[in-house]
């Protein structure tokens, strides 16, 4: 510790003076007062009882001691330019969340502290009030300019200096070191579901087209055949004409029920069988899931001979059976196509950072995404607010925060259960709840879960930043709020962001810069009332 040489005597004012100068904030200071410092006053606070007389008179030389009138005394945002110890009073910290000013702390004990503690860190970190101060009643603060307190810190207390600095820009490193691991490893569990979800359609096309190649090779052969003129020219129109009506019907063919299936296959197979067809068993089941039954199979019977009636199942077969095998290519390239819209939706590709987005749209994308993690187990129900209308938002990182939530809802169901999206308005906000019917988060920790590193999961399964992440988007870049309420088998989160945009977002641009944790609102003391 270095210590002061022939201090200089604490000043004395005289009388207390009012003080006309700007608040810190900008605000005008009115009703502020300067009064006398007095140097056994200051030993008797926490925070100054350790330090010899030397250290309280340059205090008392270098600060002031000021009365303040109930009101405002800084606002969230505004340069920080000076350290605050209350000495007398009470005092009211809040946080901008949304379009409402959230207390986060208050207290009336001597000695708690707050304003700009971070100075001695420089200019590597952001020189901001972090929350809002205000004072209910007439309150005297010990105030100290930021210069001054930074250079105090640097000068008397040189070792614990270095070592919160290791300690804040340590905890900030890991902090986005993990932070970057969690969002790989959310990326790795996206690719595997999404290389799962494309492989499936993908594989469906491939089985399909190389049947259709076979199909169509049986085709050319049943072609030589009318071609041979075996068919009277009567009897293939009126052939052309049922085929036409066996496409059409494909189209519009009923989903039938196991049971429904099998009874028409078994009437199909045995009007094949009676009427001498080789391989009906084998034909049926395509006729039937053509929606084709055996009053039909009857006007094919009726328009052709006996010699060629076999050949006209077979032909027809061929073409039902192409059909449906082009409908499976159609939908399996579909949802290829679907699937990349989402991938393309849920990572925002050739987009803007910040736009006007549906939330509904990033929901979607969200489950498409994550659709081959939830599994057979998990049931989805969406209850949206179609009426809602579109906000002001980052859309890839929201997709983050989606991504978390159902994350976790997935895991603490462990495979069974029901995974409920719902949104709705709240004011002027938009509500999107993610909830799961898991066994809930027991009522003693829910308070902690949004801090960094905190996680119930089993060690080597989580970081302990999916949550941590997702309020630093919603809260700090969204200016919006997330809660959980948790009970056995009801557990909801709840995100609200604000349906219209402030004006600093209306030009705003990500940051790489690491926003407040929640939580990060200070007096930081262990002895507040």
């Amino acid at each position: 510790m270095t210590q002061q040489t022939q201090p200089e005597p604490a000043t004395q004012p005289p009388a207390a003076t009012t003080a006309d100068e700007p608040a810190s904030g900008g605000q005008p200071a009115t009703g502020r007062q300067t009064l006398p410092c007095d140097v056994g006053e200051l030993r008797t606070l926490f925070l100054f009882e350790k330090l010899d007389d030397e250290q309280l008179a340059w205090l008392c030389r270098e600060g002031r001691v000021e009365l303040f009138p109930p009101g405002p005394v800084y606002a969230e945002g505004d340069p920080a330019t000076c350290f605050y110890v209350l000495i007398e009073g009470t005092l009211v910290m809040s946080r901008r969340i949304g379009g409402d000013d959230v207390e986060v702390n208050r207290s009336s004990g001597r000695g708690v502290y707050t304003g700009a503690f971070r100075a001695y860190l420089g200019d590597r970190v952001p020189q901001a009030y972090d929350n809002s101060l205000r004072v209910t009643e007439t309150s005297r603060f010990y105030v100290l300019d930021a210069d001054k307190f930074a250079a105090m810190m640097r000068d008397w207390f040189p070792m614990a200096v270095h070592m919160l600095e290791g300690l804040f820009f340590g905890i900030k490193n890991i902090q986005q070191q993990v932070g970057q691991r969690e969002r790989l490893l959310a990326l790795g569990s996206l690719s595997a579901g999404l290389t799962h979800e494309l492989n499936n359609p993908a594989a469906a096309a491939v089985r399909a087209t190389s049947t259709l190649r076979d199909r169509v090779a049986g085709m050319r052969h049943k072609l030589r055949l009318v071609a041979s003129g075996r068919f009277d020219p009567a009897a293939l129109e009126a052939l052309i004409r049922l085929q036409e009506e066996a496409v059409e019907r494909v189209a519009k063919a009923p989903e039938l029920s196991p049971m429904e299936a099998s009874d028409r296959e078994d009437a199909v197979g045995d009007w094949l069988e009676d009427h001498g067809i080789s391989g009906g068993w084998d034909l049926a089941p395509t006729f039937v899931q053509a929606g084709l039954e055996v009053a039909w199979l009857d006007q094919v019977a009726a328009v052709v001979d006996d010699g060629t009636l076999e050949a006209s199942i077979c032909w027809l077969n061929y073409t039902v059976e192409t059909e449906l095998l082009m409908n499976e290519i159609e939908d399996s390239t579909k949802r290829v196509s679907h699937l990349v819209t989402a991938a393309k939706q849920y990572s925002q590709l050739d987009r803007a950072p910040y736009q006007v987005v549906d939330v509904h749209e990033l929901l979607k994308s969200t489950l498409m995404m994550l659709h081959g993690k939830l599994g057979d187990g998990i049931t989805v129900v969406k209850d949206f607010d179609r009426s809602l209308p579109p906000i002001p938002a980052y859309p890839a990182e929201l997709n983050q925060v989606w991504t978390n939530l159902i994350d976790n809802a997935v895991s603490a169901m462990d495979g069974h259960g029901t995974l409920t999206v719902r949104t709705a308005r709240d004011n002027d906000r938009v509500l999107v709840e993610i909830g799961d019917t898991g066994p809930g988060i027991p009522r003693d920790i829910q308070n902690r879960i949004f801090e960094p590193f905190f996680t119930t999961k089993p060690v080597g399964e989580g970081t302990g930043l999916g949550l941590d992440i997702s309020y630093r988007i919603v809260v700090t870049r969204h200016h919006g709020d997330l809660r959980v309420e948790s009970e056995p088998g009801n557990t909801r989160f709840q995100v609200r962001l604000p349906i219209t945009a402030s004006e600093a977002d209306s030009v705003a641009t990500p940051v790489a810069a690491t926003p407040a944790t929640p939580g990060d609102t200070t007096p930081a003391t262990a002895e507040e009332s």
